[in-house]
């Protein structure tokens, strides 16, 4: 069974940061790509970033504050994010596909509903 489980979520400060994992079970971590999107309240989940071949893919507000990179030996990804602001507070999502086309799609363009797998998310506020 392939499961996808995010933590590192909470309460942080505009301008703080704070570090997301996303730990994957039931699959060859090496073989997919992770992807991180989010959903702020009232509004349509949205991709954040991926990494696919060394390459990374950003949403337009992650460019310069969000990061990502993985420890294989842990099968964990992490999403860096700083310099926090009120407006990225949402839960945020890792997910996963057979095609990274699919993931890299999902972070470009919002279509993220075509993802195989995904986790439950984790709970991130920026208060100003």
């Amino acid at each position: 069974e392939v499961q996808l489980a995010e933590s590192g979520g909470g309460l942080v400060h505009a301008g703080g940061s704070l570090r997301l994992s996303c730990v994957v079970s039931g699959l060859d971590f090496d073989d997919y790509t992770i992807g991180w999107f989010r959903q702020s309240p009232g509004k349509e989940r949205e991709g954040v970033l991926c990494v696919d071949d060394g390459r990374p893919y950003y949403a337009d507000f992650a460019k310069g504050r969000f990061t990502m990179f993985s420890d294989k030996a842990k099968n964990t990804a992490y999403l860096q994010m700083n310099n926090l602001k009120p407006e990225d507070t949402a839960i945020y999502y890792c997910a996963t596909d057979r095609e990274s086309d699919t993931v890299i799609a999902g972070i470009l363009t919002g279509a993220y509903y075509h993802m195989d797998y995904w986790g439950k998310g984790t709970l991130v506020t920026v208060s100003s």
